[in-house]
């Protein structure tokens, strides 16, 4: 197994990640809010060797870093990031945030992605329930108060990450909450868009929906969305499972992607 990092400049914008390479359709791999490429990690461990992966850190996560002010589309990134690579058409897997990253692409640019994996994913333009809308605010007020620290404590006890929390990815992902410096929680500069619930029904690229029973309320319900309003939606819900099926059951998700993009052309 073979990896290179990559370097790619954009306007106002630096994105860094990895590329293993392989000789089938490239995977590219989106993470959540607040996460890296590296909580990929323990997935791309398992995914079959010969498979060619590039993992990434979105705009100003991780090593990838942005100009603050500066309206952005993550989905835009990605585009340049494909065009820089000069990957015609590519797979994508998004966790999270990463799979509204994938959603909204697959949406806007469809010639471009072959088989879409989705893994928990949020949607562009969502409307969140009471319950996340005040955990979100607690969040936000320690962090522009400068007290990331407590900021961190509060995500690392989110509901979102129970199940997570009590698995053997516990270690990554308290690692990965400890790197992320929190810019996002004073100030996101993503450019506003229409939800995305409305665009659904012309989700047409097959695709394969990863959830888990034990995901909370908001993230079921797009799931559900997205399974029903989808023209070609595959979905697998694993019970004893949360939000962050990369680092919960690493393994089995592996195994799912790697048969599902094997079928078709």
């Amino acid at each position: 197994m073979i990896s290179d990092t990559f370097r790619i400049e954009l306007d106002h914008a630096t994105l860094r990640g990895v590329q293993r390479r392989g000789t089938s359709t490239p995977l590219v791999l989106v993470h959540g809010f607040g996460g890296s490429q590296h909580d990929w990690a323990p997935v791309m461990g398992a995914l079959p060797a010969d498979m060619r992966l590039i993992a990434y850190d979105q705009r100003g996560f991780g090593d990838s870093t942005g100009t603050p002010g500066m309206a952005f589309s993550h989905a835009d990134d990605l585009l340049a990031l494909l065009d820089r690579l000069e990957i015609a058409r590519a797979d994508l897997c998004g966790l999270s945030l990463g799979g509204a990253t994938a959603l909204h692409f697959a949406l806007n640019h469809p010639d471009r992605v072959r088989r879409l994996v989705l893994v928990s994913p949020l949607m562009v333009g969502w409307s969140w329930s009471a319950d996340w809308i005040e955990r979100w605010k607690q969040i936000g007020r320690a962090a522009r108060a400068g007290d990331m620290q407590t900021a961190r404590d509060l995500w690392w006890r989110h509901p979102l990450f129970e199940t997570a929390r009590d698995s053997a990815g516990a270690p990554l992902l308290r690692a990965s909450i400890d790197a992320f410096h929190g810019h996002q929680w004073v100030q996101d500069d993503q450019r506003p868009e229409l939800p995305e619930v409305d665009r659904l029904t012309a989700l047409a690229t097959p695709t394969l929906l990863l959830t888990g029973e034990l995901d909370t309320e908001d993230f079921r319900l797009i799931a559900s969305l997205i399974a029903g309003a989808g023209q070609q939606v595959t979905r697998i819900d694993h019970a004893d499972a949360g939000h962050l099926l990369n680092l919960e059951i690493p393994g089995t998700v592996a195994g799912e992607i790697a048969e599902f993009l094997s079928t078709g052309s």
